[in-house]
């Protein structure tokens, strides 16, 4: 607008003879200033402080983490290589459950074969032949206990 009025105004010379040799952008009238905190200096969440709004599967997490237990330990399972007298245990909530065999190290490893895996049934990986055995595990209270399915039905637990 002020361009409008300047250019159809006697005051168009005024404009040239102040404006300089390059273009001059005009400023917004209002301005903004935002500014962020630095990842250093914002304040971090402890473990303490989440624990008491935590719920379920994350508060036990959590608990277990705070008392050095790693209680997901089940769901990445690591060992020597197994064999048909000494097969691969693999912890379990349930009688039976999914596997996923890498191989050996080095020239044995080969491309994650996923086969079932059931209690009481050693399974051999049809690619590098190595064996895998279900460790039934139920987590009861806090108590350990190893449990086949035979004892189910016997009522027969033995502790670890």
């Amino acid at each position: 607008m002020l361009r409008r009025f300047l250019s159809h105004s006697n005051l168009k010379s005024l404009h040239t003879a102040l404006s300089p040799s390059r273009p001059r952008f005009a400023a917004p009238l209002l301005t903004r200033h935002v500014t962020a905190q630095s990842g250093a200096s914002s304040v971090r969440k402890r473990v303490e402080d989440v624990v008491p709004i935590a719920t379920g599967h994350e508060r036990e997490e959590i608990q277990a983490s705070l008392e050095g237990r790693d209680i997901l330990e089940i769901n990445h399972p690591e060992g020597p290589f197994g064999t048909k007298e000494a097969p691969a245990i693999v912890k379990s909530y349930f009688d039976r459950r999914i596997v996923g065999c890498p191989g050996g190290e080095g020239e044995d490893e080969h491309d994650v074969v996923w086969f079932w895996l059931e209690n009481g049934k050693p399974h051999e990986c049809p690619v590098c032949s190595q064996y895998f055995e279900v460790s039934w595990k139920l987590h009861l209270e806090s108590a350990d206990i190893i449990v086949t399915y035979h004892d189910i039905f016997g009522l027969r637990c033995q502790d670890t």
